[in-house]
């Protein structure tokens, strides 16, 4: 990982006076040097980026003859009584435009009878339309689709809802086709000049357009006020990580001041009680760009990742129903929990493949499995392309056949998957490239999706390498972080934090700043599992822990989502971070990003050579001191690293992936070892039992005390164990709960275990040489 700090270049003085005015009670040093950075270099522009009431946003007819065009054919629905119906998409951007269309429009159209909605079904149907239920909506008397973040590309359904007597207005915002599809109407930024001030608008944005044109047009109808739908609109913008530029900052500005004033409102009296409970569960209040990012835009998502099926999310977001509103929500928070189980074990698994790959000779990563779920692999691909700094396509094999498809046949079943692209790589343009090996795919230029027969994956995998290297030609890809600003833990604060708000709403184009501190080392860290929200553990890992340097006796708190403690480096270090305000806990704190030793802030060579990497391969070397069992923490690790270094051995990482028992039926083997040993009277060592049951010393010591109160008595002779049981010293609940420390212990550890399976080789040498070093 490639770290950069970004070029630094000292305001003038009346800038930095300037951007003071907007926040007194700090120096306004650091929000003056990242605003001057991006590109804010005058009063004009500080005023129209922080404060929304000096900036005029464009007109929805700004959209030309296509908006006048869908706003005519709209009202001709209208004025026939014609049924209409919004076609949606399944992530948080396309839920969130159906949601804007099913209240904006339905201030005009009545629900249910002249207005319905349609979201495709991510696990079966993909994105875009299809002509299933295109035709599932001529069945039902439609004669008009508006669809909302899709349709750009659809060109062969659009003509087949032709065929069917229904007309198409399409608002979406991905990459347009080279032909205009035959459609009543197409409202996409994309017609527009990269400068345009709706250029960078997501597809919810674009929807809203659409209502306001309509608003604009018949104003004399409508008995809620366009402003009603800003909240949803914020929601959109923000989880879809367009660029917050011009109207798209404006309308995220409004919306987040919409949102937080609704949530701050008794729940009996929330215009959207669905929001407002999903804020309570996520722990948010909807004053931050961060809630939605982090909150409610994840959780819209995870529904249709872990269901397919995610049409009860407009429900949650547009429903009066608080009750109802309620149960929707806490559905959503369920899926979530869920979404983070099934990212963190798909994750391991293609970090184990990648252990197979020679990233040298590899310019995009293409991965396939047929037991990963399709709905988490755009997640898992995000991450990897960031950590490799290599476009990433993760696809599942698993046999299915897409709603709509013309490929039916079992015997050539297609792949589906994601694919998420850095380093300022056209994802789109590169994976179009190969469209002559897909069956269909869409999306971004940072992001797609595709589907293509699993029998032309070896084939696309080779062009999709072989085409970046040609347009790469010398560069080389490398996963880099940059940092905005340095700042020391004395800096750190709600001064610093409240200073560098000012920047918000961030996103594309203007990211969350990340902190650079130098020189630093971590204190009181733990991690522990989350849980959801019927206090089940979820296999994903949250590190806390207090930073600390030389600038200061205070330490200053902090998290790291998805690492162990145990990865925290010991002693001095560098690390980048963003600071934030956790609402739940009334505390500032620091979310960790990155974090590497501070010697030459890379991993000594001299270790990287003394360790060899063979897990799950077969033992290759008498010399090297081989590590069969896998450890479950890093001071067994270490302990192993400090005897080859003693023995002036390689050490050989050698262990398989341990076949885990069940914690229950660890149990019961031990109390049944227990109960035959007290009967026969015969003794057996600790060794046997820690070899029989699988387990570590710390956790047989958990077994022993849960077996004291089902009445046995453990004495020593020798090195040998005797039981006896006595069955008047039953403590029942004493022991159940005995029982669920040990089951806990056994469940850490195996989960430790598969960690360690997993883990990259080079957090392996950082955190060695983090201890040596120390």
């Amino acid at each position: 990982m490639q770290w950069t700090l970004a070029a630094t270049e000292q305001p003038p003085d009346w800038f930095i006076q300037a951007v003071k005015q907007y926040i007194p009670a700090s120096s306004g040093l650091f929000a003056a040097q990242l605003l001057w950075q991006r590109g804010i270099q005058n009063e004009s522009q500080l005023a129209s980026f922080v404060n929304y009431k000096t900036y005029q946003p464009a007109s929805p007819f700004e959209f030309a003859q296509e908006m006048h065009l869908a706003v005519a054919r709209l009202q001709r629905a209208l004025d026939e009584r014609e049924k209409v119906a919004i076609w949606g998409d399944f992530d948080a951007d396309g839920i969130t435009a159906t949601a804007v269309l099913w209240d904006g429009l339905g201030q005009f159209f009545s629900h249910n009878t002249q207005l319905i909605y349609y979201i495709p079904n991510r696990l079966t149907e993909s994105h875009g339309l299809n002509q299933q239920g295109i035709a599932n909506l001529a069945q039902q008397g439609c004669r008009l689709i508006v669809t909302c973040d899709t349709g750009s590309t659809n060109h062969d359904e659009i003509i087949y809802a032709q065929q069917l007597g229904i007309d198409v207005i399409v608002t979406d915002h991905h990459t347009l086709a080279s032909e205009r599809p035959p459609v009543v109407a197409i409202i996409n930024p994309r017609n527009l000049t990269a400068e345009h001030p709706l250029f960078h608008l997501s597809g919810v944005a674009v929807a809203y357009k659409l209502v306001e044109a309509f608003y604009q047009t018949l104003p004399e109808i409508p008995k809620q006020p366009l402003t009603d739908l800003l909240d949803l609109v914020a929601v959109g913008l923000i989880a879809d990580l367009v660029q917050l530029k011009g109207d798209c900052r404006y309308l995220a500005q409004l919306g987040i001041q919409q949102l937080q004033a609704d949530f701050q409102q008794p729940a009996p009296a929330r215009r959207r009680p669905g929001v407002g409970r999903l804020l309570e569960l996520c722990q948010k209040s909807g004053d931050r760009p961060t809630d939605i990012s982090f909150g409610l835009g994840p959780r819209i998502n995870a529904v249709s990742r872990i269901q397919g099926d995610a049409r009860f999310c407009v429900e949650l977001l547009t429903s009066r129903d608080i009750k109802h509103c309620q149960q929707l929500a806490e559905m959503t928070e369920l899926a979530n929990a869920r979404r983070k189980s099934l990212q963190k074990d798909v994750q391991a698994q293609v970090a184990q493949k990648l252990t197979q790959l020679d990233l040298s000779t590899t310019s995009a990563i293409v991965l396939e499995d047929s037991q990963w779920p399709v709905g988490v692999l755009g997640l898992v691909a995000g991450q990897i392309a960031q950590e490799t700094g290599r476009p990433t396509i993760l696809l599942s094999t698993e046999a299915v056949t897409e709603v709509g498809a013309e490929i039916t046949s079992s015997s050539s079943p297609l792949a589906r998957g994601s694919a998420r692209s850095v380093n300022s790589v056209d994802l789109y343009q590169l994976v179009k490239d190969q469209a002559h090996l897909l069956h269909r795919f869409g999306g971004h230029p940072f992001a797609a999706g595709l589907s293509l027969l699993v029998e032309n994956i070896p084939l696309f995998k080779d062009a999709i390498n072989q085409r970046l290297r040609q347009l790469l030609g010398s560069i080389t890809l490398t996963p880099t972080v940059q940092a905005d600003i340095a700042v020391k833990v004395a800096d750190l604060g709600k001064e610093l934090f409240l200073e560098l708000k000012l920047l918000e709403p961030c996103g594309m184009g203007n990211p969350i700043p990340k902190l650079l501190i130098k020189n630093c080392w971590f204190e009181n860290s733990w991690h522990r599992n989350q849980q959801d929200s019927q206090g089940k553990k979820i296999q994903y890992i949250k590190t806390e822990f207090d930073i600390r340097d030389d600038s200061t006796r205070n330490p200053f708190p902090g998290i790291w989502w998805g690492h162990y403690k145990d990865e925290l480096p010991i002693g001095r270090c560098d690390c980048i971070a963003e600071i934030d305000y956790n609402s739940f806990k009334k505390r500032y704190e620091i979310r960790l990003i990155a974090v590497c030793p501070t010697v030459n802030s890379v991993v000594n060579t001299q270790t990287s050579a003394q360790i060899l990497d063979w897990r799950n391969l077969p033992l290759e070397n008498d010399s090297a001191l081989a590590v069969t069992q896998c450890p479950s923490s890093w001071d067994e690790l270490r302990g192993w690293w400090q005897k080859s270094l003693y023995n002036q051995q390689q050490l050989a990482l050698a262990w398989t992936q341990p076949q885990h028992q069940p914690p229950n039926e660890i149990w019961l083997t031990l109390v049944g070892i227990a109960k035959y040993l007290s009967r026969t009277k015969q003794t057996v060592t600790r060794v046997h039992l820690l070899k029989k049951l699988g387990i570590s010393d710390q956790t047989l010591f958990w077994g022993f005390n849960a077996l004291k109160y089902l009445g046995f008595t453990i004495e020593r002779q020798d090195r040998d164990l005797q039981f006896s049981h006595n069955p008047k010293k039953v403590s029942q609940p004493l022991a159940d709960s005995a029982a669920s420390k040990f089951l806990a212990a056994i469940s850490e550890a195996q989960f430790q275990q598969k960690y360690f399976t997993n883990v990259p080789l080079s957090t392996i040498l950082v955190m060695i040489n983090s201890h040596t070093n120390s």
